[in-house]
């Protein structure tokens, strides 16, 4: 029900992801009458798609206090409640990010030895992509946090990506180790005393040259950089199409040139990185951009079946401690 879009979208991206995945089963959590009409054209069986009614709907702005206190019906609760019991294995929602993460930390729990939740997601970079967190959840980390932060990342990295040690840097203002704040400084002493592949401080440019495999950083940080990162590719399609579309000569080299524009606009795509995870929790959730069309969507959807697959709240239950203990300890 969440996102600009409700149903049109998520029931569509739910479609399709059952069509490309024989295995795969979805609940579709929420209004019944609201969902029922997006479905009327198709006939699959229960085992494979079915509707769990929630008769409330989180608003995108109500505040995450109000909605734990007056809305244990909505679909964002019903939904991770069904995690909880075990009918589901993960959840995945484009609804308001603050409700959903208050809510799914309140019913899951965080992981023994982890203090918050973080949200961590794919971007697109030279080398292919780099995961990076926080992205939003906090922005006001101590430096024990982002240590937190790093080993759930290189855990997580470690099992979708099959990569053993996969490389850790951590977001600062210059690579030098005389820059930074204190809690910057302190977060690479704690890193680089852990069992950590920590690469030192890596400059903003990283995300993009992908000299890493994970980049920490605290929330509100990230999330400026996520923002960004989706505005300047949705700037750089939009002059393309504007200068290609120019005048007969730049419409004729641009049809020319089709097949590299294709290629360069689905490697920036922000739509095939669309699923960020809250990596932390008890459970598998899964978040969605707001604006996520049914491809973006579906994104998600395979982001969370990943994670199942991958077993990645238990690994990082499994091996917190390990990473986070000194080499020679």
């Amino acid at each position: 029900m969440g996102g600009d879009f409700g149903p049109e979208v998520t029931v569509a991206a739910a479609l399709s992801a059952l069509d490309r995945n024989p295995d795969l089963r979805l609940i579709l959590v929420g209004q019944q009458d609201a969902i029922s009409p997006y479905l009327a054209a198709r006939d699959l069986p229960r085992r494979r798609l079915d509707i769990q009614h929630a008769s409330e709907v989180v608003g995108m702005d109500e505040a995450p206090a109000h909605v734990l206190r007056h809305k244990k019906d909505s679909s964002m609760r019903v939904a991770i409640n069904l995690v909880r019991n075990g009918t589901a294995d993960a959840c995945v929602s484009a609804g308001n990010t603050g409700a959903l993460m208050a809510t799914a930390r309140f019913v899951l729990k965080t992981l023994p030895g982890i203090d918050r939740p973080a949200i961590m997601s794919a971007m697109p970079s030279l080398r292919g992509h780099v995961h990076m967190l926080d992205l939003g959840a906090n922005v006001d980390s101590p430096a024990e946090l982002l240590l937190q932060f790093a080993v759930m990342g290189s855990i997580v990295v470690k099992y979708l990506e099959n990569k053993p040690r996969p490389s850790v840097g951590l977001l600062n203002i210059g690579v030098e180790d005389i820059k930074g704040n204190e809690v910057v400084k302190q977060a690479a002493e704690l890193m680089t005393r852990s069992n950590l592949n920590y690469q030192g401080y890596v400059e903003g440019d990283a995300i993009y040259t992908g000299d890493v495999d994970v980049i920490v950083c605290d929330g509100f940080d990230g999330n400026v950089a996520l923002k960004t990162s989706e505005g300047l590719a949705q700037m750089i399609a939009s002059l393309m199409r504007e200068e290609f579309g120019r005048n007969v000569l730049t419409r004729l080299s641009g049809l020319l040139a089709m097949p590299i524009i294709r290629a360069f606009r689905d490697r920036i795509d922000h739509r095939q990185y669309n699923g960020a995870s809250f990596v932390g929790l008890n459970g598998i959730v899964i978040k969605s951009h707001g604006g996520a069309d049914a491809i973006a969507f579906r994104q998600a959807i395979k982001e969370g079946v990943n994670e199942v697959k991958q077993h990645v709240p238990e690994h990082i239950s499994e091996e917190l401690s390990d990473m986070m203990r000194a080499p020679d300890q």
